[in-house]
């Protein structure tokens, strides 16, 4: 029963996208094609008063349209500081990445929170799918759009990424000197989890071929029946015996906290075959690179700290376990207390806005 548990919690890490629908066209020039968006507010937080808020939409390199919410501050005068936030990975941005994005701009930065490919109400076909080289070009998507805004200063422009869009910002940061700042809040490293399963519980090249035939044999059905097979939510309802984390996401996902409709993780998830890429693909490889000033943050509580101390070994060669430590401009800080999901919203009140305001400010 266990393992079949922890199987369900790497779908539930791992959940994407929506097949619920706006009831509201929106288009511009940039799109490629026309999205529906909702436009009445939806978030799974209030709007704050200090802010200002539209949807945009834009495109990546590979023809998809992004959707996205634009917070700017009220009263902005002149180019502004612009960061760009996207995850946790199979939320939307009706959740934990809006909620970052407007607590960025109640502190003076313009800040979009999007919609990855094939989630939410961004564009891609098939739903419900994941792709590292994909993901990643959609953090430089929405850097190749904020850079052309009229109030933004192109030159100051970073980006946040939570739970597995953290992995992805990063490597968004190693492809991208345009990039001047990141932050990976209560990271994944989607990848690493792929290949090894939780805390290397499935690290052998014996079950790793036991994945890939299972993937390979689930891709035939999958085309034999014209659909894709769903990996399933946040499982629910949660058996008496699930491990405290998998309990950390039900508590949001599952709940009037968290809830989304368009949200993966709060429904069907993933389709089962959607993560197989990351397998092969190595996410972190050139972390060791990035120029520009890293922050990662994560709860000392937390099940996944031990990807955001791998992150940090990979960009300073520095190994540190539970603890904060920094390292030229890359920095690991540790929040003591926090779960994993104690860092999506402010129900803790331990998420560091200020840290991350003044961090951003540095940098640029």
């Amino acid at each position: 029963m266990r393992k079949a548990i922890i199987t369900a919690v790497l779908a539930a890490a791992a959940l994407t996208a929506c097949t619920d629908k706006g009831n509201q066209k929106q288009s511009n020039d940039n799109d490629m094609n026309t999205l529906e968006l909702t436009q009445e507010w939806d978030k799974t937080f209030p709007l704050s008063e200090k802010v200002s808020h539209k949807k945009v939409t834009f495109h990546n390199r590979y023809g998809i349209t992004l959707a996205a919410d634009m917070y700017t501050p009220k009263n902005a005068e002149g180019k502004l500081a612009a960061i760009a936030v996207s995850g946790p990975f199979g939320a939307v941005k009706e959740q934990s990445s809006g909620l970052y994005a407007q607590h960025m701009a109640e502190r003076g930065f313009l800040t979009i929170a999007f919609d990855p490919s094939f989630t939410g109400e961004s564009g891609g076909e098939p739903r419900r799918m994941a792709s590292p080289d994909i993901n990643t070009e959609d953090f430089l998507a929405a850097v190749d759009f904020l850079s052309v805004q009229e109030n933004v200063a192109p030159e100051r422009i970073g980006i946040i990424g939570i739970c597995g869009f953290g992995g992805m910002a990063v490597n968004a940061a190693a492809l991208d000197p345009r990039i001047k700042a990141t932050v990976a809040s209560t990271m994944y490293d989607m990848s690493k989890v792929n290949v090894e399963g939780y805390f290397k519980s499935e690290d052998t090249p014996e079950q790793r071929m036991q994945k890939r035939r299972a993937l390979a044999a689930q891709r035939t059905a999958d085309y034999r029946s014209g659909e894709y097979q769903r990996a399933g939510g946040v499982i629910d309802p949660l058996p008496d015996d699930a491990p405290w984390f998998v309990k950390d996401y039900h508590a949001y996902y599952k709940t009037d906290r968290g809830y989304h409709k368009r949200s993966g993780n709060s429904n069907d998830g993933w389709n089962v075959v959607g993560c197989q890429s990351f397998m092969n693909q190595p996410l972190l490889c050139w972390a060791h690179e990035i120029e520009a000033p890293v922050l990662l943050i994560h709860g000392e509580k937390a099940h996944s700290r031990y990807f955001s101390e791998y992150a940090f070994e990979r960009m300073t060669g520095k190994h540190v376990e539970g603890q904060s430590a920094k390292m030229g401009n890359k920095e690991l800080l540790i929040i003591p207390g926090a779960s994993h999901v104690d860092l999506y919203d402010d129900v803790a009140g331990v998420i560091p806005y200020d840290k991350m305001e003044a961090f951003f400010k540095e940098s640029f």
